[in-house]
């Protein structure tokens, strides 16, 4: 069962408060979870790929994720949102005082898809913003993009060259070895303000 493709929009408040209730019990404020219907049991112990990103007044705050789904989606939600909140190495451990000014947002990740491609311009024709993720690599070198920065980086030209800056190479860097992927997300998100 494809993990992305079984969830509706009644799963994601019960997906955002796996995520809350991670880290609201790692920073020491106990907080118990609902018992998930049975087909919500299901699809969270369908192995799972998933990011939670953690916005403060409409800023990043942290945001750490799985590309491959490799444990079941509530461990895996659990596991990526203490790690966004206290472990995400552009920021400072977040703090329970901050928790209530924190939005929560959990993508679930679809399968990757290869793309084939013949040149940058191929690759870049090809990319459907606002719904493909992206994930390059080149050696040694890899970055991801969920489909959520389309809206701040909306050309694709744009979006590949800040993916390359992401992974630590230069904007205008391309080689014949460069592998692209693939993905789009279901994503659910806190009403900011409303936690």
């Amino acid at each position: 069962m494809r993990t992305d493709a079984a969830l509706t929009n009644e799963h994601g408040p019960l997906l955002l408060q796996i995520a809350r209730s991670a880290i609201s019990n790692k920073l020491g404020q106990a907080v118990a979870l609902p018992e998930p219907s049975s087909q919500a049991a299901d699809v969270l112990q369908a192995a799972g790929a998933s990011f939670v990103t953690l916005n403060q007044q409409g800023q990043l705050r942290g945001c750490i994720g799985s590309l491959q789904a490799h444990r079941p989606l509530m461990v895996d939600i659990q596991a990526n949102a203490i790690a966004a909140a206290l472990h995400d190495p552009r920021f400072a451990p977040l703090r329970l005082v901050e928790l209530e000014i924190t939005t929560v947002e959990v993508s679930v990740l679809s399968a990757m898809q290869p793309m084939p491609f013949s040149s940058e311009a191929d690759a870049l024709a090809q990319l459907r913003p606002g719904v493909d993720g992206v994930v390059f690599e080149f050696g040694r070198y890899r970055s991801t993009f969920l489909p959520q920065v389309w809206e701040q980086l909306p050309n694709a030209r744009q979006f590949m060259a800040h993916l390359k800056h992401k992974a630590g190479l230069a904007p205008d860097f391309w080689a014949a070895e460069v592998r692209l992927q693939r993905y789009t997300v279901a994503k659910f998100k806190e009403v900011e303000g409303a936690s």
